[in-house]
């Protein structure tokens, strides 16, 4: 399966943005999902995960609240809604897929990487 990514772009403090990750070469619904994000001189980090079925979700505590990842299986898409947005939240982001049923905020968990879409706010 081959993560793609959109809906990145420049917002201000406090606005919200979704991002959308559609998968190719298989349906999304075989997999678990991760959002992950890396800002410049820093290291990749977890920010939510969804299990397969969709039934259980996992949040970095520094979105908690703010974002909500949610799949739609019969559009083969994985969402990341984020809401009031801060400077802090600028960075690149993941979407990622594994094998196994459950949500995991461990980055080498795995498999399948895309190739990120970049998210700005502004101050």
């Amino acid at each position: 399966v081959q993560p793609v990514e959109s809906g990145g772009g420049l917002v201000q403090a406090g606005g919200s943005l979704r991002l959308s990750c559609a998968a190719s070469g298989r349906t999304v619904s075989s997999y678990a999902m991760g959002w992950f994000r890396q800002a410049p001189g820093k290291e990749r980090e977890f920010v939510a995960a969804i299990s397969r079925s969709g039934g259980s979700t996992r949040y970095a505590d520094s979105v908690k609240g703010r974002f909500t990842i949610s799949r739609d299986n019969a559009k083969n898409t994985v969402y990341l809604q984020m809401n009031s947005l801060k400077p802090e939240d600028t960075a690149v982001y993941y979407c990622a897929a594994h094998s196994n049923p459950w949500a995991s905020s461990i980055k080498h968990d795995y498999d399948y990487w895309g190739q990120g879409t970049q998210v700005t706010v502004s101050s």
